[in-house]
């Protein structure tokens, strides 16, 4: 039987504003990616989110992104190579220690927003946010963009890594996302996000938007926090993927 992971972004809470479901995705998840304080998340929101996914037995993960809390990490940011590496250390590092006080432990490691755009088209870039990754945990899965440069970075580096494709969001033929400010690039039906990406998993494969086939290892499907519809989308693709017969459970590597 195929299996999959599903992973979310959340911890995305800042002080008295909330974002998110958080409580109700981890029932429904086995992955989840929690912000570390740049783009989304502070250090009581983090505390809460680990001990709550460690709970519900949901792998943990990190969440770096650019230092942009109005503009939720999703901003384009020239950042040099060396201070690259420095803001991923510092965010896993915070995560890391986190963890460990709640009793839990991080796993994995997700880049976010405009970092993870970039990184998917930049390949110095995603060598230089995953090498800081690696510098302060060898050990650590790297979560990548699926047959993007980040996939690449991951491959030639050499660690322990894992493929993403993304159930709410439409795909480009070079396997990058399409820009959020276009029609149709984010998914919010959860009746289409189930069957299209069982539809992906039995294929083993990326569908872009002009129906071209990017074959590539599915490892884990993202199902956005932040949306409005975010809980009905994840279960409507966990449901559609048990009642396919694929194997919703937490990736291993």
């Amino acid at each position: 039987m195929p299996s999959v992971d599903l992973n979310a972004d959340m911890g995305e809470s800042f002080g008295p504003w909330k974002m998110g479901d958080d409580e109700n995705l981890l029932k429904i998840i086995t992955s989840a990616n929690i912000a570390c304080g740049f783009h989304a998340g502070d250090p009581d929101v983090m505390a809460k989110t680990m001990k709550l996914a460690a709970e519900n037995g949901v792998g943990i993960g990190a969440h770096p992104g650019f230092p942009d809390l109005q503009g939720f990490g999703r901003r384009n940011m020239k950042v040099p190579h060396d201070s690259l590496r420095n803001m991923v250390r510092y965010q896993l590092g915070a995560a890391m220690g986190i963890a460990k006080a709640v009793g839990t432990k991080v796993r994995h490691l997700k880049l976010h927003g405009a970092l993870a755009n970039m990184c998917s088209i930049d390949l110095d870039m995603a060598r230089a946010c995953y090498q800081g990754a690696l510098d302060v945990d060898p050990d650590i899965i790297v979560m990548v963009l699926a047959v993007t440069k980040q996939e690449e970075a991951a491959r030639d580096l050499g660690c322990k890594w894992v493929g993403e494709i993304f159930a709410d969001r439409a795909y480009n033929d070079d396997g990058t996302l399409v820009d959020r400010s276009l029609p149709g690039a984010v998914i919010h039906d959860p009746d289409v996000a189930g069957p299209r990406i069982l539809n992906m998993v039995r294929e083993g494969a990326i569908i872009t938007e002009s129906g071209q086939r990017l074959e590539t290892s599915i490892d884990t499907i993202c199902l956005h926090g932040d949306g409005p519809t975010a809980v009905q989308i994840a279960r409507s693709v966990r449901k559609t993927l048990i009642d396919g017969g694929v194997e919703v459970t937490k990736f291993m590597r």
